[in-house]
């Protein structure tokens, strides 16, 4: 049987038990077939992970006893931070997967000129809400010690430029050869990459005062669904 590991938002210590929420005791009972006595591994993003077994686990509840702690950390030796313009919703998806994947630290979703995602209100809160689960589904399966946090930002001027900061644009703009000898000496980086059909000039007028410096990544146009992956796995290479 797989060994199951699951986050869950509430302070952990060895010799504890903890009830875990309705949705987490129906997916350990329906899914993956477990029963009370099995081994299971909890995690609450604030670093490492616990071992523990299921102690009770019925329709109604679903508790566990944790047993020890393991002091472990997954995470890259340099925090990447991601913004992503706000684009059809699947590929937002796409990007919170495989960023959690590997090793992004934050999320922000940012309206831009090109945006074609206009949400707001209720709409913007049930999709926070689905994007927040990919993110930890992608987390518990990657095996992340840290959940990536996540923000939605009406404007670009919203956004929290981190460390070291890039907008991919392949126009005018310092290769990718030329900043990753630059990259390993900062102490963070927010890769911006822009909406389908890419920066308009009112938007890098905006970001470039904020401290971006455009970035050119290769000589082909990446979708931009593929850009942030892309450049996450080759500045987690750059890292070792």
């Amino acid at each position: 049987m797989a060994h199951c590991r699951i986050y869950t938002n509430q302070n952990l210590s060895e010799h504890q038990s903890v009830t875990l929420s309705d949705d987490v005791g129906h997916y350990l009972r329906q899914v993956m077939r477990s029963h009370e006595g099995d081994a299971i591994t909890l995690f609450n993003g604030k670093g490492g992970e616990y071992q523990a077994s299921i102690s009770h686990l019925s329709k109604q509840s679903c508790n566990c006893h944790i047993e020890t702690f393991n002091d472990v950390s997954r995470e890259l030796s340099l925090p990447i931070h991601i913004v992503q313009c706000a684009n059809k919703s699947e590929k937002i998806e796409t990007v919170l997967q495989k960023g959690t994947e590997l090793g992004a630290v934050s999320f922000q979703i940012a309206n831009s000129q090109r945006s074609a995602l206009k949400l707001t209100g209720l709409k913007l809160e049930k999709r926070l809400q689905r994007w927040q689960r990919i993110i930890t589904e992608a987390a518990e399966q990657s095996e992340r010690t840290r959940m990536p946090t996540l923000h939605w930002c009406n404007r670009l001027t919203d956004i929290q430029c981190v460390g070291q900061a890039f907008a991919l644009h392949p126009h005018q703009a310092k290769p990718w050869s030329e900043a990753r000898s630059t990259l390993t000496q900062a102490s963070a980086i927010t890769f911006a990459i822009g909406p389908e059909g890419g920066w308009s000039h009112d938007d890098l007028s905006i970001l470039q005062p904020m401290g971006f410096q455009t970035l050119t990544f290769g000589s082909r146009i990446m979708r931009t669904e593929t850009a942030a992956p892309a450049l996450l796995a080759a500045t987690q290479a750059l890292l070792g």
